[in-house]
């Protein structure tokens, strides 16, 4: 069996060529769009979300492209988010995976433009027969995308975070915000796989539990970068959230406690894959590099 590295690695090749098939440049004055969208998406990343959609249509036995273009749609909406996150409105950053920001490279007014199409463009993904031949399966792909990125999910979770700032929430409500923010996409990456192999209701509830802890324990290392990581090494600037005086899981539970929580949640998140035994270990080693992780 390949390592997990290796594994990450096949993964986001994979999903990089998918991604460079689906976005081509082309030509005419809307040829900048394109460039901003391609510059969004085809270069740097974990490619996590897309790993935990291929992965987990590998336990039902999907086929490649079924799962390569929903892991690219998803790629496309995560894109979308950081691009927007990135904007002087929200965080105004001007440094994401170790190289200007979209609206830097580009302007302000071409990454709205291309967070947009990048949304747009994912829901043309999953909505095509070449992604799966059952329209039911493809409905219900399209449904659980726009629920985790809209005003329930994704976006709901960026507006809370844009309130912390002022209303300096509790641990409860920071948690509510992480799970919207960045969980309930997370989430989507792994039951996808069993929407495309129409797997047992109880398959995909395993499969949303162990989203859940490891979407929190991604928040918490990502905190945890924040507060202590190199940016460098991270990719992008760190400390900003304590500069902002915004709550965090560091900053309500001290970074040993954190590190502690993230652990117990990578180890709950391993025992809800009881039921698929070898075939998950990929996910589970997924879990524990989560908080293992430098950027």
């Amino acid at each position: 069996m390949p390592s997990l590295a290796e594994s990450l690695a096949a993964a986001a090749d994979s999903v990089t060529a998918e991604l460079d098939r689906l976005l081509p440049v082309g030509d005419g004055p809307e040829r900048r769009l394109r460039e901003a969208m391609r510059y969004a998406t085809l270069e740097g990343g974990k490619r996590l979300r897309p790993f935990l959609v291929i992965q987990t249509a590998r336990l039902f036995n999907v086929g490649d492209t079924s799962s390569r273009r929903v892991a690219a749609a998803v790629e496309m909406v995560h894109c979308y988010s950081l691009v927007h996150d990135d904007l002087p409105a929200l965080d105004n950053d001007d440094l994401r995976r170790g190289r200007a920001t979209v609206h830097k490279q580009f302007d302000e007014a071409t990454a709205i433009l291309a967070g947009d199409a990048l949304l747009t463009r994912a829901f043309e993904v999953l909505a095509s027969p070449d992604t799966h031949g059952d329209p039911q399966v493809r409905c219900t792909l399209v449904a659980e995308l726009a629920s985790a990125a809209g005003d329930f999910g994704m976006v709901a979770g960026q507006m809370l975070d844009l309130l912390a700032e002022k209303l300096q929430p509790d641990l409860p409500e920071i948690t509510r915000l992480q799970q919207m923010k960045t969980g309930r996409l997370i989430t989507f990456a792994c039951e996808a796989g069993a929407v495309l192999g129409k797997a047992h209701s109880r398959q995909r509830q395993a499969l949303r539990a162990y989203a859940h802890d490891i979407g929190l324990a991604f928040q918490i290392a990502d905190d945890l970068l924040d507060a202590e990581g190199d940016p460098a090494t991270v990719g992008k600037a760190v400390r900003k959230d304590a500069g902002a005086g915004k709550a965090t899981f560091v900053s309500l539970l001290g970074a040993d406690r954190a590190r502690a929580q993230a652990r117990m949640l990578v180890d709950q998140a391993v025992a809800h894959l009881d039921g698929f035994e070898g075939e998950a270990d990929p996910l589970r080693e997924a879990a524990r590099f989560i908080v293992e992780r430098q950027s």
